[in-house]
């Protein structure tokens, strides 16, 4: 298993990301497994040395350019072809890297897996995951959180498959129950984009469709896979981080609150694409990049892009 990691992606980076792979080496990483670090060879080396780290505790890819956090994605995307970022990619789809991991633009990585690898056939926007806790001490997951914020019905009802296929393999969870996020449990309630779906997952013969799923049963057991468009998804699980950051401030201690916490799962899995990619938050600190690394571990180990290519095809 190889693990390719931008060490140049992220508001903290490199220190960030080269501490937090030291700490997954040594926790997280079975044996034969390898990180291989991505970036400017000098600047990665001396970092290493500043964490009291040999200069070949990992195998680096060297490149010269570095994809900035403002920056416009399919400019920088198509302009530097020598970034982290396209040789992260690269590296996926030539077979050299099982998955591949990045603190770095959001929506360059996006552009990037579209542009490299690209979607699965049969698939008609990828989504991304994002984990939410539920009150007996697991996560379930939220798809989509900021791919596409806005969504047709025929989109929503695919990543309720793409969830359920994700969750089975990675979780282990055989027949994973699927929600739709909605403003009531009755099946006529909602938006007209929300009734249509509903009808979908309905007669959807993938997935086990449990219903409409209220805000206030989020983090329960009625649902391990929650469906919504990326503009509800990402503010959902935002405000989600927010209850975390507030509380922590204020000496709150809760097993399930602490879930809340972004570090705590460190990445979220593009689904729908011809690879395991996993995307990181832009403030990442090390504890976030060594559970992002753990989740990859996980999400190599299930081959689960391989299982959803295999299903629509």
């Amino acid at each position: 298993m190889n693990i390719a990691l931008d060490a140049m992606g992220g508001d903290f980076a490199p220190r960030a990301i080269i501490e937090g792979a030291l700490i997954a080496k040594k926790e997280v990483l079975p044996e034969g497994a390898t990180i291989t670090l991505i970036g400017k060879e000098d600047v990665i080396k001396e970092e290493l040395k500043a964490l009291g780290a040999p200069e070949d505790s990992f195998p680096i890819v060297h490149t010269d350019e570095v994809i900035g956090m403002e920056e416009h994605p399919t400019k920088a995307i198509t302009q530097k072809q020598n970034s982290s970022i396209v040789m992260g990619y690269a590296m996926l789809k030539k077979k050299k890297a099982d998955v591949f991991c990045s603190a770095g633009n959001t929506g360059a990585m996006l552009v990037g897996a579209m542009f490299t690898i690209k979607a699965v056939e049969g698939v008609i926007r990828p989504g991304i995951a994002g984990f939410y806790p539920k009150v007996q001490g697991r996560y379930g997951i939220v798809v989509d959180v900021g791919a596409n914020a806005d969504c047709k019905p025929d989109v929503l009802n695919q990543f309720a498959t793409l969830g359920s296929i994700y969750y089975k393999n990675v979780f282990g969870v055989e027949s994973p129950k699927v929600g739709l996020l909605n403003m009531g449990e009755e099946e006529g309630k909602g938006t007209l984009l929300t009734k249509e779906v509903y009808q979908l997952m309905k007669i959807n013969k993938d997935i086990n469709f449990v219903g409409n799923v209220e805000g206030s049963h989020v983090i329960d057991d009625k649902c391990d896979v929650l469906v919504c468009d990326g503009f509800t998804g990402n503010a959902m699980l935002k405000l989600g981080e927010s209850f975390y950051t507030h509380f922590a401030k204020r000496g709150v201690k809760d097993e399930v609150l602490d879930m809340f916490n972004y570090e705590s799962v460190g990445g979220s899995p593009i689904l729908g694409v011809n690879g395991n990619v996993i995307i990181a938050h832009g403030v990442s600190s090390p504890k976030a990049i060594r559970n992002m690394l753990n989740l990859a571990v996980q999400t190599a180990k299930s081959n689960v892009s391989d299982k959803i290519k295999d299903f629509y095809n």
